[in-house]
């Protein structure tokens, strides 16, 4: 199925690169995933996702920044007005847009959460990135994935089984004029095998909260981490105690699947007790009406509707409202 998307030309060079780091059993898995995703079981959604991405027009000579808070596509001559149509019709074709800022030739495409606000935050904090290989657990549209790129990392690797989430990442990576060492695989963590030890900083930006057993995702992502690799882990904390979690009876702030919320402490606690050391807490931000929105390209309801409109520090639900933190630690070498 995948009416002329030729997938496997756009893999090649990942999957030579993982058969090159002598990682055969992960080569052989992503292949067959990908498979499953575009021939044998595709989405419902992927033909209308397809078409909207085969309509936006060519652009020559076309330059990218990655360092800046939006990630941009530039032309050295401007767009005509049919030609910025097109850009602005197929990037619509690909809504919601959930993680960004992007610009594409001055189509700004203003997303759900100003991730960029986030990045800026914990950049600084991490070891540098520049020669590293590194994985993005749950990347949505690749967001990060670019600015960690523009950020020196010597390859990415985005995972997330959002189909859409994969169609927006193409939408800046097919613009690009040679194939960049960027990736975004449509798998889950699971689909990675155990101690894979591959990658120098793992990423693990808003999963913890969506997993019934949190200390399961501490060891996969551990398990994928090289020896003195570095863990970045940014999640939902209350405040509280070392001994303090929340688990909410049914939804949190509208969110089905959220399952524990610890202190900040605790979750300290969680990655020693699963092996991790240097464990350092590098932001602790509430998250504002500012930061995660509805906008034009995401008309979806947002935070604004899922807080207590006579409280906003409280959820819809009554739980404190949320409040991020970014952990950084280390795999012992």
């Amino acid at each position: 199925m995948s009416d002329g998307f030729d997938w496997r030309s756009r893999y090649t060079p990942l999957l030579d690169w993982l058969a090159d780091s002598d990682r055969h059993e992960w080569r052989s898995q992503v292949e067959n995933r990908l498979e499953r995703v575009f021939e044998t079981s595709p989405h419902g959604d992927l033909p209308r996702w397809l078409a909207a991405l085969t309509s936006l027009p060519a652009i020559p000579r076309v330059a990218a920044d990655f360092q800046s808070p939006t990630v941009q596509l530039s032309s050295p001559e401007p767009l005509d007005n049919e030609t910025f149509g097109q850009i602005e019709s197929g990037l619509r074709g690909l809504m919601p847009w959930r993680k960004g800022p992007f610009e594409f030739f001055g189509v700004h495409v203003d997303t759900e959460w100003r991730s960029d606000w986030k990045w800026e935050r914990i950049a600084p904090q991490l070891s540098p990135l520049e020669g590293r290989v590194v994985l993005d657990v749950g990347c949505g549209s690749g967001y990060h994935c670019w600015r960690m790129l523009g950020a020196g990392a010597r390859r990415v690797i985005g995972i997330d089984p959002g189909i859409l989430f994969l169609m927006q990442f193409l939408a800046v990576r097919d613009y690009l004029p040679s194939a960049p060492p960027a990736d975004l695989l449509p798998l889950r963590m699971e689909d990675l095998p155990p101690n894979l030890s591959l990658f120098d900083t793992v990423f693990s930006l808003g999963v913890l909260y969506h997993r019934r057993s949190p200390l399961d995702h501490l060891l996969e992502l551990k398990s994928a981490l090289k020896p003195g690799g570095e863990l970045v882990l940014e999640t939902l904390v209350i405040e509280g105690g070392p001994t303090e979690t929340l688990m909410p009876e049914d939804r949190y702030a509208r969110m089905r699947n959220v399952w524990f919320i610890p202190s900040v402490e605790m979750l300290q606690r969680w990655l020693e007790r699963t092996g991790f050391r240097k464990v350092r807490a590098v932001d602790v931000t509430p998250t504002t009406t500012e930061e995660q929105r509805s906008t034009d390209w995401m008309q979806f309801q947002s935070l604004p509707d899922f807080l207590d409109p006579r409280d906003p520090t409280l959820t819809i639900e009554g739980y404190p409202a949320p409040i991020r933190a970014t952990l950084v630690a280390e795999k012992p070498a």
